[in-house]
């Protein structure tokens, strides 16, 4: 049966569009996995499909130690001697996050302010590192996976970066340089670089999801739990680390590197909490979220108004390496306690200490607060540091010594 003119001409427009598609998308036709492997100096696949592997398996492989775990998602990162080369340009920050088992994403930052920033003495030379390991890449890639598309890749204007991208089998492979910031390399799904992102989720299912996860302990403590863990490493990122993990924990997707430089981190580290708060604020509210900031001191009753209905409360202090001390050294002691009576007791000293110990502080810091125990006068506070500085706990008095009294919560 002969078509009729409409359908031939629907046919033929249809296949000149796919065709314009396809001609906007780069193919790398001659790359196979163990190409990909070579080029990248790593052993990313273990055949052509990322995607399917088993995170922790995927990480093995690659040698990156476990960051995080949570019932939803996964972390490992890997901060980079020296001597590493991935692409030809030596990287400082290796990750690969996981959902629900599985390969979600690999991400790769080579020179950047934060990692080598505070290491160049002659003002802003870092600036020209970071413009070398770019231009270094890009012709790596390109020899492998041919010439790149010029693309855009994220949300909102301070978090949107321009980026060169190369895809193959389902792989998208991005390249961002922005001026000055970093130079990263993330491998995602196809879908996701085109912009697919998760449905959000509704406040009320948003409100139940989190109800799950406080734990209430027998001797009094109340927890959040499934909080991921961010490893800032040996930079002052202890801002941009503790809004991703806040961020990634009410199902955003962050980078602690892209919240640096939306929130204007300074090379090798510091950021003001409010110019943070402005930075990632579009991007909470391009996903129906909202900011809620207050000051003041620290008492147990507001700081457990939000950790009941599973919301953490990211937390400006000082930092004094006495207390800091001190902190880690208690927690893991009292995980022994069985007589909350005297721990309470023995508590007593330490709730003096206050007034003078402010002279003794060494820059500012942010944590979360993710607990409290009403009875023993005590809040529970997490540290960017690595999963040993998930939990500590430090008395109300004592926090309100070292506090810069400035606190943010995203909410619904």
């Amino acid at each position: 049966m002969n078509k009729s003119p409409t359908v031939s001409r629907v046919f033929l427009f249809s296949n000149v569009a796919a065709l314009c598609l396809l001609a906007l998308r780069p193919l790398a036709v001659g790359a196979d996995a163990a190409s990909l492997n070579a080029t990248f100096g790593a052993s990313f696949w273990a055949d052509d499909n990322l995607w399917d592997d088993v995170d922790s398996e995927a990480a093995q492989r690659l040698g990156w130690r476990p960051e995080s775990r949570t019932q939803e998602d996964s972390s490992f990162r890997e901060y980079a001697g020296p001597n590493a080369r991935i692409l030809g340009a030596r990287p400082f920050s290796l990750a690969l996050y996981g959902r629900n088992g599985r390969v979600e994403q690999i991400s790769m930052v080579f020179a950047n302010k934060g990692d080598i920033g505070g290491d160049f003495v002659a003002g802003d030379a870092y600036k020209k590192q970071i413009a070398a390991d770019a231009k270094e890449i890009s012709q790596v890639l390109s020899a492998e996976l041919g010439p790149p598309k010029i693309a855009q890749f994220g949300q909102g204007v301070k978090t949107r970066e321009r980026v060169e991208r190369w895809d193959w089998n389902g792989h998208a492979i991005l390249l961002a340089a922005p001026r000055g910031e970093y130079v990263a390399v993330r491998i995602l799904p196809v879908a996701v670089a085109d912009g697919e992102v998760a449905a959000r989720v509704t406040d009320a299912a948003l409100r139940e999801k989190l109800k799950t996860r406080v734990e209430h302990r027998p001797n009094g403590d109340v927890i959040l739990k499934e909080i991921p863990m961010v490893d800032q490493g040996p930079k002052g990122y202890c801002v941009p680390a503790t809004w991703e993990r806040a961020l990634r924990y009410l199902g955003i997707p962050a980078d602690m590197y892209v919240l640096a430089m939306a929130g204007q981190t300074e090379a090798g580290g510091g950021t003001n909490l409010s110019a943070m708060a402005a930075g990632a604020g579009e991007l909470v509210r391009r996903n129906g979220r909202r900011l809620v900031t207050t000051s003041g001191r620290i008492t147990v009753r507001p700081v457990a108004g939000f950790i009941d209905v599973g919301l953490p409360v990211m937390w400006g202090m000082y930092v004094v390496p006495g207390i800091n001390r001190d902190l880690t050294t208690r927690s893991v002691e009292r995980r022994q306690v069985t007589d909350w009576a005297a721990y309470t007791q023995a508590l007593k000293p330490l709730r003096k200490i206050g007034d003078r110990i402010r002279s003794d502080t060494q820059g500012g810091h942010m944590c979360m607060i993710i607990g409290y125990n009403a009875a023993t006068g005590e809040i529970a506070i997490s540290d960017s540091w690595g999963p040993q500085f998930a939990e500590r706990w430090i008395t109300v008095e004592e926090a309100n010594a070292i506090s810069q009294r400035e606190f943010t919560v995203v909410n619904w």
